[in-house]
């Protein structure tokens, strides 16, 4: 059982990463996240106002109402980040294209990267046999691999924030030099934290019928809690990780977790933080495939009929949903696919791409958007040039 209780107030947020978000009358907010508490199966945090009789009196009588047993105040952790809205807006590049320094091996200390493999029939979320698949046309993996680095500057026992790379290995290439590069910039507003990449492969194949298409075009929190509950747990137990890092852990923080993909990879990235923000909070997708790409015969059908599409048109949910503890960088090319289909295909690219963007910028998130001229679908010259940039916006505001 869940409690999910929220309000957003301004720019600063109150949410527990055990359920959702806190409530508060507080009148100028902090956001705060909690650890999940596993001596409780239901527990529910209620941040105080600065009107400490008010605050306890809510506390109290919301606890007593539900038939909780309060948590000692030493149990949450207070986060507050002042990102503030540099970089927030919409961004036009191209059409030449250059590779960022940043994002080429410039000689730095290198940290320790590790590869295993996690076998799909093995799981209880995508074991690689779902109803809705094709295996006969498309085949699904046997295994899944999984790769991770782990920058120079992490230190030991130290509880890192971690970058989650769809389509593994990705982008894990720019990723690494940028960690090399970024986590020991002089520039304190061009630094990055020293995040763990976990790059994880898809299940297989592509579009509907398939693992991958399952996986990533999928309206719920399933690859969100797969990613949670299995590719986590395996990466902080793997052998080869602990004998070189003995206390290795990751952070709590759920502004401490970030997502990025490419197509499908790039819709899956925002429906993990959609639909699990006490989980996912900081959302990269390029070229994303906010279109109807969804199973015919997925369950999720009946309520998210056209997919991905939903977001932006048709339900509209970023419009007629509370706003989401997400800070989201977005990307679309010009030349993205199927840029010349009609609306009524659900499958324009640039069409989705702009109204999931504009969506957002209405709709009040910290949301940053690339549009770039002459280029096609997730084209690496995007990649090469604004990488290091996306990954330092992403991560504005974040400390330990």
């Amino acid at each position: 059982m869940a409690a999910w209780i929220g309000l957003r107030e301004g720019t600063s947020d109150f949410y527990t990463s055990h359920r959702g978000p806190l409530i508060s009358s507080c009148p100028r907010p902090r956001r705060r996240y909690a650890p999940r508490n596993p001596q409780s199966p239901l527990s529910m945090h209620i941040t105080h106002s600065r009107l400490p009789g008010f605050g306890s009196f809510l506390s109290f009588t919301l606890i007593g109402l539900l038939g909780l047993t309060a948590i000692p105040a030493r149990s949450v952790e207070t986060y507050f980040e002042n990102p503030g809205k540099d970089g927030d807006g919409s961004v036009t590049i191209g059409p030449e294209y250059k590779v960022d320094p940043d994002l080429t091996d410039k000689g730095n200390p290198k940290g320790k990267s590790f590869e295993f493999k996690m076998t799909l029939a093995d799981s209880k979320i995508f074991p690689g046999d779902d109803k809705t698949l094709d295996i006969a046309k498309k085949p699904v993996r046997k295994e899944r691999k999984i790769s991770v680095y782990i920058p120079a500057a992490y230190k030991d026992g130290a509880k890192a924030p971690y970058l989650i790379i769809h389509d593994g290995p990705g982008q894990l290439g720019l990723v690494r030099n940028a960690l090399d590069n970024l986590t020991i910039s002089k520039d304190f507003n061009r630094r990055l934290p020293a995040f763990i990449a976990i790059a994880v492969e898809n299940g297989g194949n592509d579009g509907k019928k398939s693992e991958r298409g399952l996986e990533y075009d999928t309206m719920s929190d399933r690859l969100a809690r797969f990613i949670h509950d299995e590719v986590l747990p395996a990466v902080v137990s793997n052998a080869d990780i602990k004998a070189a890092y003995p206390r290795f852990a990751l952070t709590e923080n759920p502004w401490g977790h970030a997502v990025i993909g490419c197509s499908s990879g790039g819709a899956a990235a925002l429906t993990m933080g959609w639909f699990r923000p006490d989980w996912f909070r900081r959302i990269i997708a390029y070229s994303g495939t906010f279109v109807a790409q969804q199973d015919d015969d997925a369950p999720e059908q009946a309520k998210f009929p056209t997919g991905a599409w939903d977001y932006h048109s048709d339900l509209k949910l970023i419009e007629n949903s509370p706003q989401k503890p997400l800070r989201i960088f977005t990307h679309v090319s010009e030349k993205d696919l199927r840029a010349n289909d009609p609306e009524d295909s659900h499958h324009n690219w640039p069409m989705a791409g702009q109204r999931t963007a504009a969506a957002l910028e209405a709709k009040g998130y910290h949301h940053r958007f690339v549009f770039s001229l002459g280029t096609g679908h997730c084209d690496g010259r995007v990649f090469q040039q604004t990488l290091a940039d996306t990954l330092v916006w992403i991560w504005r505001g974040y400390h330990d």
